[in-house]
């Protein structure tokens, strides 16, 4: 159910007429309405097109509708091209042949790091409270479990829950805990935030702030078997008091790695 107390509008719109099924099932699972044509009495639509779910936003404000892809050229790019291994996500998760980490990404958002790291060979589950982006996100898995290219990673080497993630970990049992515990949580706002990141003030909109980030690093620290990471912009503060044992700084934005 969505939370009432966000400060935003929302419904399931009946795009595709041959979708009303599916739109139907989304909008009884959210409990939010379902209109039945594009309207601008709601702040945001989530609707069905040919290539899958997408949060469209009304406003003449310039943001572009948001569809979480693993098949996308940006993704299919930053697979090929990426770095692989020798990338600074891969270094801060410790990856190296022989070794293939499991790892719990708890604030996937649109999955594009997990999914990154299911590439390079971990087993990767994913973690996301927030219904929408929840949504967005089994419905690009389910699509990418379709494509030839992908369908063995995302059936032998990716997972997804939707949950919060402290009491996820928390309910956690020993011998499942994970070799790593990712952490990308909300960036600080800005006072001067760049138009650029208009989808980071969406996705801001939609999951809050994180503002219980330093209490899920603590609970991450005693449930990872060898580290967990912190995602940060590159001139942010550490989250938490603790200090990391190294960190992988690139050039907007840091892994924090805390060694166990």
């Amino acid at each position: 159910m969505i939370d009432s107390n966000k400060s935003f509008s929302i419904a399931v719109c009946l795009a595709v007429p041959d979708q009303h099924d599916k739109s139907m099932r989304l909008s009884q699972k959210l409990s939010i309405p379902l209109v039945s044509h594009d309207t601008d009495e709601y702040e945001f639509l989530l609707l069905y097109s040919a290539d899958g779910l997408t949060l469209k936003h009304t406003g003449e404000n310039g943001f572009e509708p948001i569809m979480v892809s693993f098949t996308s050229p940006t993704m299919t790019y930053r697979i090929k091209y990426g770095g692989g291994r020798s990338q600074a996500l891969a270094r801060a998760v410790g990856l190296k042949k022989g070794w293939q980490p499991t790892v719990i990404d708890a604030t996937a958002g649109l999955g594009r790091d997990g999914f990154i790291l299911a590439c390079l060979g971990c087993h990767v589950h994913m973690l996301e409270r927030s219904p929408i982006l929840a949504a967005l996100l089994e419905d690009a898995l389910q699509r990418a479990s379709g494509s030839e290219q992908l369908s063995e990673i995302i059936e032998k080497s990716m997972r997804f829950s939707e949950t919060d993630s402290i009491d996820f970990l928390q309910k956690l049992q020993q011998e499942d805990y994970p070799d790593v515990i990712y952490l990308d949580p909300m960036y600080p706002e800005r006072i001067k935030s760049s138009l650029v990141k208009k989808e980071m003030r969406i996705l801001r909109g939609l999951a809050g702030n994180d503002k219980d980030a330093e209490e899920l690093l603590t609970i991450a620290l005693v449930r990872a078997r060898n580290r967990v990471v912190v995602k940060r912009p590159r001139l942010a503060q550490t989250l938490g008091s603790r200090a990391p044992s190294h960190q992988i700084i690139g050039k907007t934005s840091r892994f924090d790695v805390y060694l166990i």
